[in-house]
């Protein structure tokens, strides 16, 4: 966060700002506790502080950033709480979807998933961690996409803040990488097969990862977690 960046200039800033610096959190490279100085900011995105103090309030909402008016802006500390919350939220949604896929597959759609996956596994031992969280998101996005619920996706991403937060953490343990393609791969052949059922089990299997292992990853990262 150092170095500039370069906004494109032909849209909002704010926006931008906002996704840069989603994705910085997200990702980890701001931990939590980091201060996010306005005018260091504005500097760094060559803006002015209104599209910085913008994108700022919209990470508020998201609860990942704590603002001290008139003193200081700091990274969030990573809500187990929440981060559960939106978990009970995507699991719900996502049974649902993968059922809805499996009682009538598509050839078109488990091809385009059977590409994923193999992109998915070239990357199961790369240490670009962000680029196979691009990779998983995008799996995921496409099942809400055939399941014409993508309104549901982009609710589900504004939520899951702390969630991703903790995958993030989770996601360099041995075999992490490597169980996530696994899991995808169950789901996709349930789904070819026609088996709504074993694709829910599949699901299930796949997201409760993250959260069965949280007193380890809370242990592990004391200073990343709310009330550790």
């Amino acid at each position: 966060m150092n170095t500039p960046h370069r906004l494109d200039r032909s849209r909002h800033a704010a926006p931008q700002v906002f996704d840069k610096l989603r994705e910085s959190i997200i990702g980890l490279e701001l931990s939590p506790g980091t201060v996010l100085s306005r005018a260091d900011l504005a500097t760094r995105f060559g803006i002015s502080q209104t599209p910085v103090r913008d994108a700022l309030i919209r990470l508020g909402e998201e609860g990942l950033v704590d603002i001290f008016p008139q003193h200081a802006t700091v990274v969030s500390r990573i809500d187990v709480g929440s981060a559960r919350q939106v978990h009970f939220l995507r699991r719900s949604i996502e049974l649902e979807v993968v059922r809805t896929l499996a009682e009538k597959p598509e050839p078109q759609l488990v091809a385009k998933l059977r590409t994923q996956l193999k992109l998915q596994s070239a990357l199961v031992d790369t240490t670009d961690y962000a680029e196979f969280v691009a990779a998983d998101q995008a799996f995921h996005q496409t099942l809400y996409e055939a399941a014409h619920v993508p309104d549901l996706w982009r609710l589900t991403r504004r939520m899951s803040g702390h969630l991703d937060r903790l995958r993030r953490l989770h996601l360099p343990a041995k075999g992490k990488t490597r169980a996530v393609v696994r899991d995808h791969t169950a789901i996709v052949d349930a789904i070819a097969a026609g088996n709504a059922a074993k694709a829910q089990d599949a699901l299930r299997e796949h997201l409760s990862g993250t959260l069965a292992t949280v007193d380890a990853i809370c242990a592990k990262y004391p200073d990343y977690i709310l009330g550790v």
